[in-house]
């Protein structure tokens, strides 16, 4: 009975599933003509996106608003009903009004357009009925309807959401590719968190440097590469007299040594250094150099600039800046 039960749980999921990809399917079907109208007109407005929506509709709206908005195009989200108490005033003349209703009747929505048509604002309908008040009243209508609900009584807005959230999101990334919005640009938008540090953070932000750069030369004893190494953070540098980069000693090297020889500080680095190791420039991305040690398995490397050894960056300290989430 209990395997009866959660066979028939484990259907019901894959069903809703099944009924909102054949939504998607119809949705993509119908991306034409109207889709490239709506775009057209956002891009070339000079003001920003105003989106509007009730209940389910306006949990869309808001997060097809913040797409937009990371995204390069200036958007804000209009509760209908406060837009009838006032908010109405964050409408200005150039900008673009999407307006949100499966029905296309929903009453907030229709008592706000005739202030919006008074100030010439254009009004992209979304709804799933192009017959509806809503599309006869907008510049342009995006068909978002459905054939059915995922809900078995077709009641709750299931697959409607779903077309809805996948049109503006299909809206906002047209919107990006035709404005040659670009990683810099989004980072600019994204400073906080791991996905601003991301696309943000240089190497030579988190390098250790100056006086707390390791380094030897060549022809030095390996006494000096220890004790450069037990004093920052074991890796050191090896070195000519312009700074650029011949090698290193890593304390991989260091085990490997005392494996064949207990007295080895009178050594000449150069017959100890690895003269292939892996380094990065200053001006790459902290979360490249990140990537570069989770594949060649080290937990340190030599910055460079102009080929002068000007850093050393620890994977340690890439972690810390939450680079390897």
């Amino acid at each position: 009975m209990e395997s009866q039960k959660m066979s028939d749980i484990i259907e019901s999921a894959k069903k809703v599933i099944r009924i909102e990809r054949e939504s998607l399917k119809a949705l993509e079907n119908r991306i034409g003509a109207n889709f490239e109208k709506a775009a057209r007109l956002i891009l070339e407005s000079s003001g920003r996106v105003i989106i509007t929506g009730m209940g389910k509709s306006g949990h869309i709206g808001k997060k097809m608003a913040a797409t937009l908005a990371s995204t390069g195009t200036t958007s804000y989200f209009l509760h209908p009903a406060e837009g009838l108490h006032g908010d109405l005033g964050m409408v200005q003349r150039h900008d673009v009004v999407i307006a949100i209703s499966k029905s296309g009747e929903t009453e907030e929505l229709l008592h706000i357009l005739p202030t919006i048509r008074r100030l010439d604002v254009p009004v992209i309908a979304m709804t799933g009925n192009p017959e509806s008040t809503l599309a006869r009243n907008a510049y342009v209508s995006l068909d978002i309807s459905v054939r059915e609900e995922a809900c078995p009584h077709d009641l709750a807005p299931t697959s409607s959401t779903t077309v809805t959230l996948v049109m503006g999101d299909a809206l906002a990334i047209a919107l990006l590719e035709a404005r040659g919005f670009t990683p810099d640009d989004f980072a600019l938008l994204h400073p906080g968190g791991s996905l601003g540090k991301k696309l943000l953070l240089k190497v030579s932000d988190v390098m250790e440097s100056n006086g707390k750069l390791p380094m030897c030369r060549a022809d030095d004893p390996m006494r000096v590469a220890v004790m450069e190494m037990a004093h920052k953070r074991g890796i050191c540098p090896v070195v000519d007299e312009a700074r650029r980069l011949l090698g290193v000693i890593t304390t991989g090297d260091l085990n490997r040594l005392l494996e064949v020889k207990e007295d080895f500080f009178d050594v000449p680095v150069r017959k100890v250094m690895n003269t292939t190791p892996k380094w990065i420039d200053q001006e790459e991305l902290a979360v490249l150099a990140y990537q570069k040690m989770e594949q060649y398995k080290i937990i340190a490397m030599p910055v460079l600039n102009d080929e002068r050894l000007i850093g050393v960056v620890h994977l340690h300290d890439l972690m810390q800046q939450g680079l390897g989430r």
